[in-house]
């Protein structure tokens, strides 16, 4: 499984992948709007998780690696959706390292998951989740062309009710309102 864009290759996780994201995971700016930094044990099950998910669906977050270098700079992709509104529908997400942010990386690699996930998936419909004040995944999903759902906000189950990360509101694309922009590869 890979996708490349004109700078980007979605591809499956590795084990060599471990280490670049395990930086990425244990940043406390990247996860400002996530959660807790996760640990070396966390990172590599997160890992693990995403390998059996593309073994079992053909699809996950995959990783993200910057072509010009070869650099794993993230993650991104689609998943069956684990809680909330978005339980069993196809959800986008998306993770960078800090050093990758404002410089279109999210929106080139989520225009890539969107288009493979309306080409390949049979459902109608794409999702994202963030945590309310997480303006910057909230910009992204509204260049992808997402709509956000208002009555669809939810507090996230795995997060602390006390938490600022538990708000979480939604964000739909229909597959008719999808943008060009098929992804190479």
């Amino acid at each position: 499984m890979r996708i490349t864009t004109p700078r980007l290759a979605l591809r499956e996780w590795d084990e060599a992948d471990l280490a670049a994201f395990q930086a990425i995971c244990s940043d406390p700016v990247v996860m400002a709007t996530l959660g807790d930094p996760l640990s070396l044990e966390e990172t590599a099950a997160t890992i693990a998780r995403m390998q059996a998910t593309q073994a079992e669906h053909g699809h996950c977050f995959w990783a993200l690696e910057r072509l010009e270098d070869r650099r794993l700079i993230g993650w991104c992709g689609v998943i069956r959706g684990r809680t909330g509104p978005v339980a069993g529908k196809v959800e986008i997400g998306w993770r960078l390292a800090a050093d990758c942010w404002g410089q279109g990386y999210a929106s080139e690699a989520a225009r890539a998951a969107r288009d493979w996930a309306f080409a390949h998936l049979p459902d109608d419909a794409l999702y994202a989740i963030t945590s309310r004040g997480n303006r910057r995944s909230r910009a992204v999903m509204e260049r992808l062309g997402m709509t956000y759902c208002p009555e669809l906000d939810f507090a996230h189950p795995g997060v602390p009710h006390y938490s600022p990360l538990c708000p979480h509101v939604t964000y739909r694309l229909l597959r008719g309102d999808a943008p060009g922009d098929a992804p190479q590869g």
